[in-house]
């Protein structure tokens, strides 16, 4: 008996070593299965709930539960959730009434950070209307063509973008677009067919809670948000957002591991899926507060999460790398950080920003704004942007296949249908389309909606998302990006990987930042790599160096053969980089006045002249 209980108890405690050794994440792939499957249920739960169950519902509890709890921190301003609630109760009434919004109705933000645009969005919500979220960079035809794409009936602008929104006035007036700019006092002088909404008139209207049957129309498939992708290769398109999407997006804090104890630090764009869906309404699932900010200040990064106590970060892009260039501080990692989540993060940037500010959980995730799958590292690998889970596969059936980047489409085998990559190897990522897993696509664009949908994949009549990224997956079941199928090139008869190549630039000492793409060369099949760089302060192109660099670290096909030196790179408001006029302008130094560095075989990177530029074009000088 003893026996039997000695070896039971002996077997229990060699267990986690067990687990422990057949697979060495066990404890991280346990955590996040319980995390899912409570976060399963409480969907399902609000899936099934009549009326269905909101994200301003969720905002609306946690007024409830903690009133008086801190919800925006904004510089010298800070409200708390019944702030919120009351300031977002008046700006329904005064849009109600002034504006005539009402149920149905699209009303574009186009406005920066500030409480102000929470305020709104809240108000429009409680109306039951849907918020197109302007990028407030953009001007004339974009704006224009992000403003109507969508079927907007109301312009809400912040007062230091009227002159943006004044240049499309007469497009405007022609749609019979309500046009209404956020102001402190009613203008005397204003211009026909701009509306000021004053603070005195919101302040007039009433704080009482709104009828719920202002919305009750509105359901969880009906569109919340339309959020406009970056533009990096052309006009942005409004991605569909439903207020189903919404939720289950803004569950991505929970999954990392915020609780409603913790600040975040917002400084991305809230008309942005991270800023304002990662981000904010993440923090009203979680019930946690946020520290706001217009934009990102590499200088005022770390003082302001001092300052309120931040526990959470945010990062996209390139903005890790900002930090990590900043000039180094002895109280470096003297902050309360626990935990940094976004996308995007090279592995020599991850290392180095863990090896500089301490030890800072980072939370890697992946995804598209309209795209029906995602992946989060819940482990913490550095370099990979998910993992691998058994419950994530068997709600999104997802899978890479074989792509042809020379002739821009998947590899069919001889029945026609598409090819599984093995285990180990680059692939492109498409996920099956279903009632799980929905493409909403873009609104008013059924041309974009259907290129972004492959059919047949493996049997007639299936349908998947393609997601235009290329990923690999090892045999430990980690992911990692490789590239965009868009910004791969062919050159030599090889696949050339910008982000490859752009990691070994990097490293080059005078280099500070790269964008790495391929450029047309007339008689050559495929395109010639070229890189555009930004050099480190007080350095100059060290040409010498950087052939050594780049003929150790890559094979030939794979050196940018002409190297472009700007001083900046152009990027989207959200940090990714720019490359399409770059890609137009090519090689021809008559159309930059950047210098221009040409790979000669014999002499290493020298400058560009005209007279090259003719030789290679006209095949006297091959490539």
């Amino acid at each position: 008996m003893y026996v039997l209980l000695y070896t039971i108890l002996a077997g229990l405690a060699i267990l986690p070593l067990f687990l422990y050794l057949r697979n060495p994440y066990f404890t991280q792939d346990l955590r996040y299965t319980v995390t899912c499957v409570l976060l399963w249920l409480r969907i399902n739960r609000i899936k099934r709930s009549k009326p269905f169950y909101s994200m301003l519902d969720c905002f609306l509890d946690k007024v409830k539960k903690h009133p008086n709890k801190q919800f925006i921190v904004f510089e010298k301003s800070s409200y708390t959730y019944r702030d919120v609630d009351k300031q977002s109760n008046k700006l329904a009434r005064a849009l109600s009434q002034h504006a005539s919004v009402k149920e149905g109705d699209t009303v574009a933000l186009f406005m920066g950070n500030q409480p102000m645009y929470v305020f709104i969005w809240l108000a429009l919500a409680k109306l039951g209307c849907r918020a197109a979220l302007l990028n407030y960079n953009i001007r004339s035809k974009s704006l224009l063509h992000c403003f109507t794409c969508c079927g907007t009936n109301v312009l809400l602008a912040a007062s230091e973008l009227r002159g943006a929104v004044e240049e499309v006035l007469p497009t405007l007036r022609e749609q019979s677009v309500s046009v209404f700019v956020l102001g402190e006092e009613e203008e005397k002088c204003v211009t026909e067919g701009v509306n000021t909404l004053s603070s005195s008139r919101i302040q007039q209207a009433s704080d009482q809670p709104l009828d719920p049957q202002l919305r009750s129309k509105v359901t969880l498939k009906s569109p919340a948000l339309y959020i406009y992708t970056s533009g990096t290769t052309g006009l942005p398109k409004a991605a569909v957002i439903t207020h189903e999407r919404l939720y289950m997006a803004s569950s991505m804090q929970a999954i990392s591991g915020v609780v409603s104890d913790d600040v975040i630090y917002i400084y991305l764009p809230l008309y942005h899926t991270a800023g304002f869906i990662m981000g904010l309404t993440g923090a009203i699932e979680r019930g946690s507060t946020v520290v706001l900010r217009r934009k990102f200040s590499a200088s005022n990064f770390w003082d302001d999460c001092r300052k309120h106590k931040v526990t959470v970060i945010q990062y996209i892009g390139e903005i890790m790398r900002y930090l990590c260039n900043s000039p180094k501080k002895d109280n470096d990692r003297h902050h309360k950080v626990r935990l940094a989540l976004g996308n995007g993060l090279r592995a020599d940037t991850w290392s180095e920003f863990l090896q500089r500010f301490g030890d800072i959980r980072v939370c890697e995730c992946y995804g598209a704004t309209e795209g029906n799958v995602g992946f989060i590292n819940y482990v913490g690998k550095v370099g990979a942007i998910g993992k691998e889970h058994f419950l994530h596969k068997a709600n999104f059936s997802y899978v890479l296949i074989q792509y042809d980047t020379e002739r821009e489409e998947p590899v069919k085998d001889s029945r026609g249908f598409c090819i599984k990559v093995p285990k180990g190897e680059t692939g492109l990522l498409v996920a099956k389309i279903t009632a799980q897993a929905p493409f909403s696509g873009y609104a008013n664009n059924q041309q974009q909606t259907d290129r972004k949908k492959l059919r047949d994949v493996f049997v007639k009549g299936d349908l998947y998302f393609n997601s235009g990224d290329l990923l690999r997956i090892d045999h430990e079941g980690f992911v990692y990006f490789m590239d965009r199928i868009g910004d791969t090139f062919r050159w030599k008869g090889e696949n050339v990987a910008t982000t490859e190549v752009t990691e070994h630039l990097i490293m080059v000492e005078c280099i500070e930042e790269a964008n790495v793409y391929g450029v047309k060369v007339p008689g050559h099949e495929g395109r010639v790599g070229m890189a555009a760089i930004k050099l480190k302060d007080d350095m100059e192109f060290d040409s010498k160096t950087t052939l050594e660099h780049v003929k150790t670290s890559l094979p030939s096909y794979a050196r940018p053969r002409f190297i472009r030196i700007q001083n900046s790179l152009a990027v989207t408001g959200t940090f990714k980089q720019i490359k399409v006029k770059l890609v137009e302008e090519g090689f021809n130094p008559s159309m930059m006045q950047d210098r221009l560095y040409y790979l000669e075989d014999s002499k290493g990177y020298i400058p560009m002249t005209q007279e090259m530029y003719h030789s290679i074009s006209d095949g006297k000088i091959h490539l």
